[in-house]
């Protein structure tokens, strides 16, 4: 095996390891993820993913489309155990914009526009959660973000071509994971002092 697939694995461990507690949470109703956002974010990581391998990421592409494909299964869970169904009119807004431009993808007909226009959707899928976050920091889990955060970036390092088009996403997404965690944590001192 070489390097590559040996952080490939890791990475894909990684989103085992991190999704599992937070799949077990939400069956437990401890968390409850924004259905909008991970709608959003099955759908572009899934085609995301699919853009990488068609520029040659090769192995480490693998961890996104793991990714993609349990990410699919939160969004359904989001939505079956009512996760957090409270849809601000905001919320519709960030949802329509990212809905709408997942066509454009289809339209350039190249992997570094796909890529592109896709990181930017899954931005927008991000807005309904940070909105969350800062209203309800204890329905989240920081410790998934940050294994989150770790495995893309452990996922740019197992990639085979190093390029916009395979960089791009998984990179952004490890960015605003950490955006998210300093959310979250901040939110938490602040209402813990109130309390």
């Amino acid at each position: 095996m070489t390097i590559n697939q040996y952080l490939s694995a890791f990475a894909i461990g990684l989103t085992f390891y991190g999704f599992y507690p937070y799949i077990r949470s939400i069956l437990n109703s401890t968390v409850k993820p924004h259905v909008f956002s991970w709608v959003i974010w099955g759908s572009t990581t899934l085609i995301v993913f699919f853009a990488q391998l068609k520029a040659g990421g090769g192995v480490g592409a693998w961890p996104i489309g793991v990714s993609a494909i349990i990410t699919c299964y939160v969004a359904y869970l989001a939505y079956t155990k009512k996760g957090d169904i409270h849809i601000k009119r905001i919320d519709w807004v960030f949802f329509i914009l990212a809905l709408s431009s997942l066509p454009l993808w289809y339209l350039t007909a190249d992997p570094l526009w796909a890529v592109i226009i896709l990181t930017m959707v899954d931005i927008l899928g991000l807005l309904p959660t940070m909105r969350k976050a800062y209203e309800k920091p204890y329905e989240e889990s920081i410790p998934f973000f940050v294994i989150i955060a770790v495995r893309n970036t452990i996922a740019v390092v197992a990639l085979e071509v190093y390029s916009v088009t395979t960089i791009l996403f998984p990179a952004t997404v490890a960015v605003f994971c950490l955006l998210l965690i300093m959310i979250i944590g901040y939110r938490r001192r602040v209402i813990s002092k109130i309390d």
